[in-house]
């Protein structure tokens, strides 16, 4: 099944982060933060939302870095998915 995200959202899959430190300190579950930088799965058309004009910034395969609690968390073929407004993305990672 595919995704096609209407307006201004974006389909995004977290990037998972490493477990351990610089130090070489393992990190346990409830030690770690939740992760903010991900991968963009699928945008979607812009166009004028709320009586605004909006253009869709990013691509599929950019590398983004979100807002800590932004998005609607789903459940798909076994992938945990997000799907956010682009104003939650708040940078492009290069």
């Amino acid at each position: 099944m595919k995704l096609k995200p209407l307006a201004d959202r974006v389909v995004i899959k977290m990037v998972e982060t490493e477990e351990t430190t610089k130090g070489g300190i393992i990190l346990t579950g409830n030690a770690k933060e939740k992760p903010q930088v991900a991968e963009v799965l699928a945008v979607g058309p812009g166009g004028n939302v709320d009586g605004k004009d909006v253009t869709m910034h990013v691509k599929v395969g950019d590398r983004v870095i979100t807002s800590k609690y932004a998005g609607t968390e789903i459940k798909m073929d076994g992938e945990e998915l997000m799907v956010v407004r682009q104003n939650d993305i708040l940078a492009v990672v290069e």
